[in-house]
């Protein structure tokens, strides 16, 4: 896992991504009965937008994602909030086997993958990940709402044919986030022996201005396709033109799927 989302785009990232309502955190602790003993890792981690709220609820989180960048900034944002336990880890999928190697099994309570799982090997993942809980732990899976350019809004139709006719492509990708992915996941999550299955959504209503959906796309376009420095003005410019006059409501439906080992 590493897709070139480091430099200006981790700090769109930082800035625009949204973050967790308090009900999502809450349903996490649930799911596993978290408490002040535990240890969870988040896995592709970004700039912390789940690792900084979980810290409360446990004794010590794991911030592991392979972009330094990313990194930097969840670091900042902990110390803004005065969180000082995590410990923010460069690596990605593939070095799970390593962490677990050196923590042993039994070690961890959670591992929670927020929008990140679609850009890793999730069953091989799942496999591997199995023997480091303790018992009553396991995965969980969290997709944060449909992309902004996929949405059922006039809006999101709009800004969709606007970044498909920019980057001359379909966007299609649903990052996770649709029914057929969850029930991939929640399958594969199956076949790694991983038990009690399902699903949480968290649902709610959000508004967002042009800059808002403008900086939500910049944090999505990997380093290599962002419009330089000098022609994002320009970029801006023309989803500003292409958005129709606000306000922009958007669904936001958070999925949190769930898979313990006993």
């Amino acid at each position: 896992m590493n897709v070139g989302f480091g430099g200006e785009v981790a700090e769109y990232y930082a800035k625009y991504r949204r973050g967790y309502p308090p009900p999502v955190i809450e349903a996490l602790r649930a799911a596993f009965a978290l408490d002040t003993d535990d240890i969870v890792l988040d896995l592709g981690c970004g700039t912390g937008q789940l690792a900084v709220p979980l810290a409360s609820k446990v004794r010590s989180v794991i911030g592991m994602d392979p972009e330094p960048d990313m990194l930097r900034l969840a670091g900042q944002a902990a110390a803004e909030q005065g969180v000082r336990n995590v410990t923010w880890v460069l690596g990605a999928d593939s070095d799970v086997p390593a962490l677990g190697a050196l923590l042993g099994p039994g070690f961890l309570a959670m591992t929670v993958i927020g929008q990140a799982l679609h850009w890793m090997r999730h069953e091989e993942l799942f496999r591997t990940l199995a023997p480091l809980f303790r018992t009553g732990g396991g995965v969980a899976v969290v997709a944060n709402g449909t992309p902004l350019w996929l949405q059922d809004r006039a809006w999101s139709r709009a800004l969709r044919a606007c970044l498909e006719d920019h980057f001359g492509t379909r966007l299609e990708a649903t990052c996770g986030t649709a029914a057929q992915d969850r029930r991939r996941y929640a399958e594969a999550l199956r076949d790694a022996g991983f038990t009690d299955v399902r699903e949480t959504v968290i649902d709610y209503t959000a508004e967002l201005t042009d800059d808002e959906i403008i900086g939500g796309v910049c944090s999505a376009i990997p380093a290599g396709r962002l419009p330089a420095r000098e022609d994002r003005p320009a970029f801006a410019e023309r989803i500003h033109r292409a958005l129709p006059s606000g306000p922009h409501l958007e669904s936001v439906q958070v999925s949190v799927l769930v898979g313990r080992v006993t």
